[in-house]
């Protein structure tokens, strides 16, 4: 029988804060959220949304609880082809029935089991040099491609709008050249600029005349183009409107596209790149599943960092604020 999740996530205890940090509740079932109470949070399904993702959760930015600033998802690539596996978007063998892969918590790395993501890890609260840490670990259903991976995600006390995430290969996947985690939705903040170490790019630069409701191909950038501070590579994305929210929309657009609250830059941080390091980027003109043209014309929707793959690879997202 499939899961009616909603029902059950709407008999779920919410995260609450302690201390610093925001954690699920010790009893099930509880919502799957983690972060800084005061800062960047991220959440798994049945939180409201496809499965497959995390979500990203930025209410510092006057956004109510529930609203996403973006999701990040899981897409590995085998070796030997160039296709990826899609955590949104294939079947899952767990619950038939559901799209999306299932994403569930641990507190230690080699916890594989499937488990309930109702019934929560609570995060591993460490101090790391005088700085405290929340770390949990997000398991993934196995790909129809044969990969079998697992997210490392960790918060850092001193960086309250960022989060870290890191992939790993279980022992039983098949090997790996590439494992991608992607921010896929950019068009709700509707990012049109891509900032690297010399120059700006824009969308429109990239794909003048893209129209219709496919994505376009993928942009790529090399680390040669990011900015730098000492070994790290940056880059990052913005819109380009002083007021989104005061655009009109479509009248088929569907609310939940509607922006709100303030603007922010977001951003992907690698300490540590890979020399092959690439930043792809693609675009949309009209919003995901539907035929609602964006407004102003086409964004950067999936924003992402390809390296080959390395075990447990961490990049930084972040969401800062620019109003």
């Amino acid at each position: 029988m499939r899961t009616d999740w909603a029902e059950r996530f709407a008999a779920a205890t919410p995260a609450s804060v302690e201390g610093i940090w925001l954690r699920p509740a010790a009893d099930a079932p509880t919502e799957p959220r983690w972060g800084h109470a005061d800062g960047l949070q991220l959440g798994i399904h049945p939180i409201p949304g496809p499965r497959g993702l995390l979500r990203i959760f930025t209410h510092y930015l006057d956004h109510p609880r529930e609203r996403l600033v973006n999701f990040i998802a899981v897409e590995p690539i085998p070796v030997g082809t160039t296709e990826r596996g899609y955590s949104e978007l294939e079947p899952s063998s767990l619950d038939p029935g559901d799209n999306g892969k299932r994403f569930w918590s641990t507190d230690a790395p080699d916890d594989l089991a499937p488990r309930d993501p109702l019934a929560p890890s609570r995060g591993v609260v460490d101090e790391v040099d005088g700085v405290e840490r929340l770390t949990v670990w997000i398991g993934v259903e196995r790909f129809d491609n044969g990969a079998d991976v697992r997210v490392r995600v960790r918060f850092r006390a001193d960086r309250p709008h960022e989060v870290e995430v890191a992939g790993f290969a279980n022992d039983v996947s098949v090997p790996l050249s590439n494992l991608v985690l992607t921010a896929t939705m950019g068009n709700w903040a509707r990012l049109r600029r891509l900032h690297l170490a010399d120059r700006v790019v824009e969308a429109a630069e990239l794909w003048p005349d893209h129209s219709g409701t496919g994505f376009t191909e993928h942009g790529r950038l090399a680390l040669a183009d990011l900015t730098r501070d000492g070994d790290a590579a940056i880059v990052s994305a913005t819109g380009d409107e002083d007021d989104p929210g005061s655009v009109v929309y479509s009248d088929d657009t569907a609310k939940h596209w509607h922006f709100l609250g303030r603007r922010a830059v977001q951003a992907w941080r690698v300490d540590d790149p890979h020399p092959d390091l690439e930043v792809l980027v693609n675009a949309r003109w009209s919003y995901w599943a539907s035929a609602s043209p964006i407004p102003g014309g086409p964004a950067y929707e999936n924003f992402e960092i390809l390296e080959p793959f390395r075990q447990g690879a961490a990049f930084r997202f972040s969401v800062e604020p620019l109003d």
